[in-house]
């Protein structure tokens, strides 16, 4: 993968990349919104546990896939609350680290079940 942040557009305000290109033989992993919930279906009681299961879900699954959070292209986060997005951003550069995939985050009024703050969903690819 290639990531690109030329100098002609402003660079990113967060850690991630303004694009990713993917090479055309490799293998994509599309995983649907993960929510913060274990594998018994228990809820993290607050954002920062949520988070942390939310990546721990994607982590699990990209293993499954035989990939890593290095092979992830693009993250899309929902947030139901402003006031959660440092404790959102810090779980979050816990766990990628270096890692910096193209990335959206989007504040939405609810998401599926009124007690979820958070979801993510993540795009990977490797050769």
């Amino acid at each position: 993968m290639k990531h690109y942040n030329p100098s002609s557009v402003a660079p990113p305000v967060g850690a991630f990349s303004h694009a990713v290109e993917v090479h055309a033989n490799a293998r994509r992993l599309y995983v649907s919104g993960q929510i913060g919930v274990d594998k018994d279906g228990k809820l993290g009681m607050d954002t920062a546990g949520q988070a942390k299961l939310v990546w721990n879900n994607i982590e699990l699954i990209l293993k499954e896939a035989g990939m890593g959070l290095s092979d992830l292209v693009k993250v899309t986060a929902y947030l139901t609350d402003t006031a959660d997005l440092p404790v959102y951003s810090k779980v979050r550069s816990e766990v990628l680290g270096e890692n910096k995939p193209c990335s959206t985050l989007l504040f939405v009024p609810a998401l599926a079940h009124p007690d979820w703050k958070v979801e993510v969903e993540v795009v990977a690819a490797k050769v």
